[in-house]
């Protein structure tokens, strides 16, 4: 029975751990190296991640820093950056690549805070429907003789507590980037 509830807590902690990436993606005021994650250059034919390529620094509060290994792709990296959605455009000197991120605005911090709250929301419906994938399976478990009455009772009650778990996790996520946002 354990090995069951385990398939929809994996499910449900997949879910948090994609929220915790995309909130991660979202930029802040503050330089993060995260939000270069999705950016990837064509590095000998392969699509590699800049990390992979780079030497990826914060020397200031509002600064990521991008020092190639290779001088060769610092126009790639370039590119890939102006290619992507995070809306800064990279001054490079040869050898490093700057990232300087201006003040966020107060409504573009409100905007930001939006985007997150739907994020969230978006989190909560899959975790909700994990929930209700997990009902329907132990339904039918009690529908085929598999399970009593009783036993799907409790097993109802400890997916809702599970549930009630990811649900405030995802809450503090989502209030702790809201203050990380307008803190700055």
């Amino acid at each position: 029975m354990d090995k069951q509830y385990e398939q929809f807590e994996t499910k449900m902690q997949k879910s948090i751990n994609a929220l915790e990436k995309e909130l991660n993606m979202i930029r802040a005021g503050r330089a993060n190296p995260h939000i270069l994650d999705r950016i990837f250059i064509n590095y000998y034919g392969v699509q590699t991640p800049v990390n992979q390529v780079a030497n990826i620094t914060v020397p200031e509060a509002r600064m990521i820093q991008i020092q190639p290994w290779d001088a060769s792709v610092i126009k790639d990296i370039e590119k890939a950056i102006l290619a992507s959605d995070i809306g800064i455009t990279p001054s490079n000197d040869g050898k490093v690549i700057r990232l300087v991120f201006p003040e966020l605005t107060e409504e573009r911090r409100k905007e930001l805070t939006k985007e997150v709250k739907k994020k969230g929301e978006d989190v909560k419906v899959a975790i909700r429907n994990i929930r209700r994938e997990a009902l329907d399976h132990f339904r039918k478990a009690e529908k085929e003789g598999e399970i009593s009455e009783d036993q799907l009772k409790e097993i109802e009650e400890d997916i809702q507590k599970m549930t009630d778990k990811y649900i405030e996790k995802i809450d503090v996520h989502i209030e702790n980037k809201n203050k990380d946002i307008l803190s700055i």
